[in-house]
């Protein structure tokens, strides 16, 4: 399975409702990056997606985008294929 990374804050509900829906497409780790809590991340975040929302979400070295972009992708049937799973 492609590692995931989310660039999320403690208080974003969209944060947790893309982290639950990996959870349920079997991913067990998430590297989170709270750019709440480290300006320097933020900048990153911003400089790497172009978008200053989160969560900012990476499957291996593709950027996914924002929840809705997770969930769209899921919808596609495009999700487990970019996260190295067959589809159940």
């Amino acid at each position: 399975m492609h590692p995931v990374k989310m660039f999320t804050t403690q208080v974003c509900p969209y944060c947790v409702r893309a982290k639950a829906l990996l959870r349920q497409r079997g991913v067990e780790q998430i590297e989170e990056i709270r750019v709440d809590l480290d300006p320097a991340a933020r900048e990153q975040m911003i400089h790497r997606t172009g978008r200053r929302t989160v969560p900012q979400i990476f499957i291996g070295e593709t950027h996914v985008g924002g929840c809705d972009d997770l969930i769209a992708l899921d919808q596609r049937g495009g999700l487990l294929p970019l996260l190295g799973r067959d589809a159940a």
